[in-house]
């Protein structure tokens, strides 16, 4: 294929049928639109290799097809890198308080998991809520929830253990 009326010619007419196959692979309109998008942009750059009267249906199709294929298994090594991230994370996040003492160890460790998780990741791991909220896949609300009731709980287990450290007067 050497020029746009050609390419117009033969490509063009299976816009339709491609958007159809994109929306079943898809599932959802925006990435079926940019795949769409990507396969005729890909059709464009390689219209040397397809011989006019040939099938290019087919032809879109398979390109079609390679670009979603390479879009799946960018995904995938996207999400095993998160799930590598987030395994160092918590592994960082537990070394965080190896320094404290066996109190607040313990304290910590009473929290219920998903108390303790905010708290490691927000106080101890300096995560923003808004990360905080990505890696535990929750609102933001939640995790500012679910902060403020581990603190508080901590705050309660930790009261007689920071008076005879000094750093909380104790009521008297």
């Amino acid at each position: 294929m050497q020029n746009q009326e050609q390419y117009n010619e033969e490509i063009l007419p299976c816009v339709p049928d491609l958007s159809r196959t994109a929306l079943r692979l898809a599932r959802g309109t925006a990435l079926a639109d940019d795949l769409v998008q990507e396969t005729l942009a890909r059709a464009w750059q390689a219209r040397a290799s397809f011989r006019p009267g040939t099938n290019a249906r087919a032809w879109t199709h398979r390109i079609l097809f390679n670009t979603y294929i390479n879009h799946y298994r960018k995904k995938k090594r996207e999400r095993e890198a998160m799930e590598e991230l987030r395994g160092l994370s918590r592994m960082s996040a537990g070394a965080a308080h190896e320094g404290f003492g066996d109190e607040v160890a313990a304290a910590l460790g009473a929290l219920r998991p998903e108390f303790r998780e905010a708290v490691e990741l927000v106080d101890l791991g300096d995560f923003s809520y808004q990360d905080a909220a990505d890696q535990l896949a929750c609102p933001v609300g939640t995790v500012m929830s679910r902060l403020h009731r581990g603190r508080k709980r901590l705050r309660r287990a930790l009261r007689s253990y920071a008076a005879d450290q000094g750093v909380l007067r104790s009521a008297a």
